[in-house]
């Protein structure tokens, strides 16, 4: 038993390398939403910048600056909860974000309606998930009592206030690329 459980906390220390042993899964969580989270904020910056000069793009820059400090925001707390950042993951996102830009938009070239839609679905989707993600560290991993002067449930209005701010603009977008309009 014992060298099973060696292996596995060898296995777990390559996942997340400097998680403390009563916490490898919550460092290995938090690894993961830091990456989606700058995913959301590259996306978020590109659509910005393809949608530059328009009441769209000035919706998308003024998210986009949220989404960044929501991520610095992220990083401050993950290193006062004492999870290391495991460097790859978000460098691996970043990646993907690229990646992601090659994909198929109704058009051969350039920036198309579904390209819009697709973006701010996503970009709401996110914002969405961050609301769960805010409720589970103060709820679940504990964190609320952790690190009470760290203001969770603001960290929540703020990520409702970012999907109100887009709405409008998603909703617009998806009827342009989805009905034709």
């Amino acid at each position: 038993m014992a060298t099973a459980q060696r292996i596995q906390d060898r296995a777990l220390k390559l996942v997340a390398p400097a998680a403390t042993a009563a916490e490898p899964q919550l460092a290995i969580y938090m690894n993961d939403q830091l990456a989606l989270g700058v995913l959301w904020r590259e996306i978020a910056r590109r659509s910005a910048r393809a949608n530059h000069g328009t009441p769209t793009g000035e919706a998308l820059a003024s998210v986009a600056t949220a989404i960044a400090e929501d991520v610095q925001t992220f990083e401050t707390i993950m290193q006062r909860a004492g999870i290391p950042k495991q460097p790859a993951k978000p460098v691996l996102a970043m990646a993907g974000e690229r990646i992601g830009r090659l994909k198929l938009n109704g058009r051969l070239k350039g920036y198309s309606s579904l390209s819009r839609f697709e973006e701010l679905d996503f970009l709401v989707m996110g914002i969405d998930g961050k609301v769960v993600l805010w409720s589970n560290l103060r709820d679940l991993a504990g964190l609320g009592a952790r690190l009470p002067d760290v203001d969770f449930d603001g960290l929540i209005a703020r990520a409702r206030g970012q999907r109100k701010q887009l709405e409008p603009f998603h909703a617009q977008a998806g009827r342009g690329a989805l009905a034709g309009a």
